[in-house]
């Protein structure tokens, strides 16, 4: 370096922290060691991910006047710092320690945000900040949105990284059910402000929240408006997801906690080569559609050593809904979850239900779920099409599931004829009308998960297949449900249990309805009061029990349909 450059960088240090090429060294809560060992005994190929690196060239947005005291909007400082950054050929943009309230933050390649500890970035609640109305893909449709608070797209090595915090102020664009407060909480929530409907079971934050929520299909997605004006009037109601990543490639988030975000929190779409490590994401348990962290039709992927309290699915996998999504034709595929702990949510790992576009090739390890809803949860309905196969679910511990630690539901939003046979406790020997199958019809195939262990559930298991597209070659092995019903499954085929241990308080160990070519292999209760298997369904046949200790009299199947004991 000669004297004119050795000048130049005195110079910049003033505001950059170094001038050379060389890769951060910033620590992170895992080594690309570490990464690596997730690819043991992988069954499928995937490219070994590594940590992003950036220049070693960082920005304080103190040294560029922003200010922590909760009230000054330092938005456009920070994407200041990302522009001088960028233009320098990248970098890390650091948030130290304080209350930063910030606009919409728009990332550009070569960015590393890092947010030190004791840093919390706040999201301003001012919702004219958040237009225009940008084109974009939500719950797996194409539709309008507001401007989510951190978004990049079409960009390369972005990252966000440290042991700080990202609020999105999510009470402000959020509606609220009234079964889901108590009496004081809805009383406050009242007198906060806002408007409800006509039943005064829901609040909105706003008249135009109101608006397009009396305007809806497809759950969130509104009837498109003719005019801009339209869409305008309902704004509010177009809350964004907090973190929307699209169509970029070497997305790194590390250690950082997001919480409160005005709908998912966190929304990588069709990006490539993803890495989620040691992050927390926190929502409130009665936040509508507060999903935890929703892959879509991602490439590449791994979900590490993180943890979930959220108030929607915790870890979904999803790849577009109904036409929209089989248009994109871009599966989620190549992914990697494994030393996750969710603390509450609809499902702990799910994929679906807008899954049109695919998904496969997925491994699923070394997880605990805790208080969730459900806990491995499958979820589509007709109308979907997409395929997903080749998933793998090992080493999975689970206490407290509400409703079932493994669910496998293809009427989502519906109901299917093995739920009227378990209301009404009896088989039905009506035909079960099979719709023709189409693009429109979903496919879950060739899942096997192994050493599974779920306590305090209210249900061992469901499946709820589709009669003329039934859930086929699942595979379960070295599992323990405690429970207080017994499993449910209806609509499979090629089901094969092994060692699997149901202990039911109530009813029969297993209900299978037009199960066909399925294995049961020493499949026990520990109370063999309760070690009944009742058969129901038409289309029931060739079900096979090997090893089992079953008493004939507990067997209660049509002639013909269960061999061997």
């Amino acid at each position: 370096m000669n004297k004119k450059q050795l000048i130049l960088c005195a110079l910049a240090a003033l505001i950059f922290t170094g001038c050379s090429s060389n890769s951060t060294s910033r620590p992170a809560t895992v080594t690309n060691e570490e990464i690596a060992a997730l690819y043991k005994d992988l069954p499928f190929e995937m490219p070994v991910l590594k940590i992003p690196t950036f220049p070693n060239r960082e920005l304080n947005i103190a040294d560029l006047g922003a200010i922590s005291d909760g009230v000054f909007d330092n938005g456009e400082i920070i994407n200041d710092a990302i522009s001088r950054i960028a233009a320098q050929g990248g970098g890390t943009v650091v948030i130290p320690p304080g209350l930063w309230l910030s606009g919409p933050i728009v990332f550009q390649s070569n960015i590393n945000l890092h947010l030190e500890r004791g840093a919390m970035l706040l999201f301003s609640t001012d919702k004219d900040l958040y237009l225009p109305l940008i084109e974009t893909s939500f719950e797996g449709l194409d539709t309008r949105r507001m401007q989510s608070p951190i978004s990049g797209k079409g960009l390369e090595n972005i990252a966000i990284t440290g042991g700080g915090t990202i609020d999105g102020n999510g009470q402000a664009w959020r509606y609220v059910k009234i079964e889901k407060q108590t009496e004081r909480q809805w009383r406050e929530l009242l007198a906060s402000g806002g408007v409800t409907n006509e039943k005064g079971t829901e609040w909105y934050p706003s008249e135009s929240f109101k608006l397009g929520k009396s305007n809806v299909i497809d759950q969130n997605v509104p009837v498109p408006p003719t005019t801009e004006e339209g869409w305008l009037a309902i704004r509010d109601f177009l809350r964004p997801v907090m973190i929307s990543f699209r169509e970029c490639k070497n997305v790194w988030l590390d250690g950082v906690t997001f919480q409160n975000s005005p709908a998912w929190n966190i929304h990588p779409l069709m990006c490539e080569n993803v890495l989620v490590t040691g992050i927390t994401v926190r929502n409130p348990w009665y936040s509508q559609n507060g999903d935890g962290i929703d892959l879509e039709s991602c490439k590449n992927s791994i979900i590490y050593k993180s943890s979930f309290d959220v108030g929607d699915d915790a870890i979904c996998i999803k790849s577009g809904k109904d036409e929209d999504g089989r248009r994109r034709a871009v599966p989620t595929e190549n992914l990697i979850v494994s030393h996750n702990v969710v603390y509450h949510g609809h499902g702990g790992f799910v994929i679906g239900s807008e899954m049109s576009s695919g998904v496969r090739n997925v491994v699923v390890r070394n997880c605990l779920f805790m208080g969730t809803a459900a806990g491995l949860r499958f979820k589509s309905r007709r109308g979907r099409g997409g395929l997903v196969e080749n998933i793998y679910i090992d080493n999975i511990n689970m206490i407290n599931i509400k409703v079932d630690p493994i669910t496998f539901e293809l009427f989502y939003g519906g109901r299917s004829p093995l739920e009227q046979m378990m209301r009404q406790a009896e088989a039905s020997n009506e035909p079960v009308a099979l719709e023709p199958v189409t693009v429109e019809t979903p496919v879950f195939r060739n899942i096997i998960i192994t050493n599974v262990t779920s306590s305090g559930s209210a249900r061992a298991m469901y499946f709820n297949g589709l009669p003329e597209m039934r859930v086929e070659n699942i595979n379960i092995s070295n599992a323990t449900f405690l429970s207080t019903r017994g499993a449910a499954i209806g609509e499979a085929n090629g089901l094969k249990m092994t060692n699997v241990v149901i202990d039911a308080k109530e009813g029969p160990m297993i209900t299978l309805f037009n199960v066909t070519n399925s294995v049961l292999d020493n499949v026990r209760s520990l109370n063999p009061a309760n070690d009944a298997i009742r058969v129901g369904g038409t289309f029931s046949t060739n079900i096979q029990l090997k090893n089992m200790q079953i008493s004939p009299e507990n067997i209660d199947a049509p002639e013909g349909v269960v061999i061997g004991l």
